[in-house]
């Protein structure tokens, strides 16, 4: 695909940034930030997300947009005479200035960017999935470790006001939560807009599975901590693209989960639903109360820099969460092919998958 709308990765490793402020601390971990100034951001990537985190950065007086960076010159022409430009992250790392970076280029993309301004010691807020290869997302978080900077993946569901207000309600209940369903269901076409690297596997790093699946699953982790894989299924269409799935899951707690994604659905639902040892049943709806096509997005990106913000001045060391998310992906892609489930697969939570969903993996759509 020749028509890029984010940043090509470079091979090169990052330079020296200039009054970024950011160092280590002397256990090694990520410096915490200097209180009483805004955080001088950037954010590498002008395509359909990138409008949903440069409103957030009118909404919070601690953050700063500094400096943008894109290939196309019609996407650096709006913030001309307002921050920095620039058509290669390489000399936004070079020109300094900067605490932290929003990486917003296509997944294929993000190892080596991530990985130069990382090793420049700038903190990174990447965009789901934090790379496509759990041998990357690895190497990312070595990086990050060895230069004492913050890694954050953007799970921006993790910020949705009806998510957050059924966790509360799941926290209140006396009653243990023992399975929960999250769906995950839109148009992809409708969703990706310009950005049409979403449609070539090679480049997102597969189709459902690897673009929703992160956010569903880091859902999943949300309400039920640390969980593993015990089945999945995988429905691929003609050009063998991952068009839906439905993900078995099992907690440490011995609560279950079901990751419904799709691709291919006719319209879109973002749902959470949590059943109780006492027969209590309690949902929310990801898009209720935000009409409009991605209105959602406006609050939950407000979400996911506030919350960057933090992590960088706590220093904190958040690459945990990416990484786990890209290892349930790619187990899920490790299970296709398989026609009978684990022993200890985890019962139906909700309503039963579509037939078509339901087929085994490699079947067309």
């Amino acid at each position: 695909m020749t028509d890029r709308n984010k940043e090509t990765p470079h091979p090169s490793a990052g330079h020296g940034v200039e009054d970024s402020g950011v160092g280590r601390r002397p256990d090694g971990g990520p410096a915490a930030q200097p209180p009483g100034r805004a955080l001088r951001v950037g954010i590498v990537g002008l395509g359909v997300i990138s409008r949903f985190y440069v409103a957030a950065f009118d909404v919070l007086p601690d953050v700063e947009l500094a400096a943008v960076c894109d290939l196309r010159p019609e996407a650096l022409a709006p913030f001309a005479g307002r921050v920095a430009g620039y058509p290669d992250h390489r000399a936004m790392i070079a020109a300094g200035g900067l605490d932290a970076v929003v990486v917003n280029v296509p997944n294929d993309a993000h190892a080596a960017v991530c990985a130069d301004l990382l090793a420049a010691g700038l903190a990174v807020c990447v965009e789901k999935p934090l790379a496509t290869r759990v041998e990357d997302g690895r190497m990312l978080a070595r990086t990050a470790a060895d230069h004492g900077a913050v890694l954050f993946t953007s799970f921006h569901r993790r910020y949705n006001d009806n998510a957050l207000a059924l966790l509360d309600r799941v926290g209140e209940l006396d009653s243990p939560l023992v399975s929960l369903t999250v769906r995950y269901l839109e148009r992809i076409e409708e969703h990706a807009g310009a950005d049409l690297w979403y449609l070539d596997p090679e480049r997102c790093g597969g189709g459902c599975v690897a673009d929703n699946g992160p956010n569903a699953f880091d859902t999943v982790r949300q309400f039920l901590g640390p969980v593993r894989v015990v089945d999945a299924t995988v429905v691929r269409d003609e050009h063998g693209t991952d068009r839906r799935s439905t993900v078995l899951l099992r907690a440490d707690t011995g609560a279950t989960a079901r990751v419904e994604l799709d691709w291919s659905y006719p319209g879109e639902r973002k749902d959470i639903e949590a059943r109780f040892a006492d027969g209590t049943v309690l949902t929310a709806d990801m898009l209720g109360g935000h009409d409009g096509f991605k209105q959602s997005l406006w609050h939950e990106y407000v979400g996911v820099l506030r919350d960057f913000a933090a992590a960088v001045r706590a220093g904190e060391d958040r690459s945990a969460d990416g990484l786990a998310a890209l290892e349930l992906v790619a187990e899920v892609y490790r299970r296709e092919g398989r026609t009978a489930p684990d022993a200890d697969t985890v019962p139906p939570a909700g309503a039963a998958p579509s037939a078509e969903t339901a087929r085994t993996a490699g079947a067309a759509s």
